[in-house]
């Protein structure tokens, strides 16, 4: 579905990211991507994304190049994104903030929203039932008619998903999605992606909680100064020598214990 080839990225002198390799499976799994901070991650799904242009390397989704693609036209080619810190419209229904994502799909400009024809008002009738069946699949229905700022942190985490999912992409990229969530609202959320992927859709995530990570994800690689350094499944990831060294340290072991507990 998604891969990277030889993917390297400098920032004037800086090299952040040398001949990086990733390949992501095909539709229903969920590849993590992990390494300290600075390793080089976010910046894996900017490329990814169009917001940055890689110095080396080819990135492909679907056999098609992503490389000098923008952002709104990698949307349109199928990948969508959440960020690290939360983007929601705050004063705006939960129904409403769905429906934002949905933009490309209405198939009617301006003029049609001033001219309000019967096309406009089936389309429009049409995004609305969507949106409301996809903030079903992250357990926010009930609150469509809210205002996303009466949200719990971690609701208005699930009401960003469900705005990602409406762009209907093929892959969704997720950058730190349990960042500032507690313990309650991780395994709330670690649920909503289980049946996101159960539905077809391709998962990607940069995450630093390794439980929720060896929890979900069916394959990890690990980033660290810019290189891949194991690409494998959570139980060879936690056992990687280099792993344990260059990511946790020699005398720690902090992802066998976290690969143990999600299994409980």
């Amino acid at each position: 579905m998604l891969k990277l080839a030889n993917v390297s990225m400098r920032f004037g002198g800086l090299h952040v990211l040398q001949d990086v390799n990733i390949e992501l499976p095909p539709e229903g799994s969920i590849f993590g991507l992990i390494g300290p901070n600075g390793a080089g991650k976010t910046t894996v799904f900017n490329l990814i994304t169009g917001l940055f242009r890689p110095t080396g390397g080819a990135i492909t989704f679907g056999g098609q190049s992503l490389i000098g693609l923008q952002p709104h036209e990698v949307t349109r080619a199928g990948i969508a994104r959440t960020f690290q810190n939360i983007r929601v419209f705050k004063e705006m229904s939960l129904l409403d903030n769905v429906v934002v994502g949905m933009h490309r799909h209405l198939g009617y400009g301006a003029l049609g929203t001033l001219l309000s024809s019967p096309g406009v008002r089936a389309a429009e009738k049409r995004a609305r039932e969507r949106a409301l069946e996809l903030l079903s699949w992250v357990r926010l229905d009930h609150k469509a008619g809210s205002t996303a700022d009466s949200l719990s942190y971690g609701e208005q985490r699930r009401l960003e998903l469900a705005r990602a999912l409406a762009t209907e992409p093929k892959l969704l990229l997720l950058d730190e999605p349990v960042a500032g969530m507690n313990a309650s609202e991780k395994t709330e959320l670690m649920h909503e992606i289980r049946n996101i992927r159960g539905r077809g859709y391709a998962i990607f995530m940069i995450e630093h909680d390794m439980r929720f990570v060896m929890g979900l994800c069916e394959r990890v690689a690990v980033l660290n100064f810019g290189r891949i350094i194991c690409d494998a499944t959570p139980e060879v990831v936690q056992n990687d020598p280099q792993v344990i060294e260059a990511y946790l340290g020699r005398d720690e072991d902090p992802l066998q214990e976290a690969t143990q507990e999600a299994r409980a």
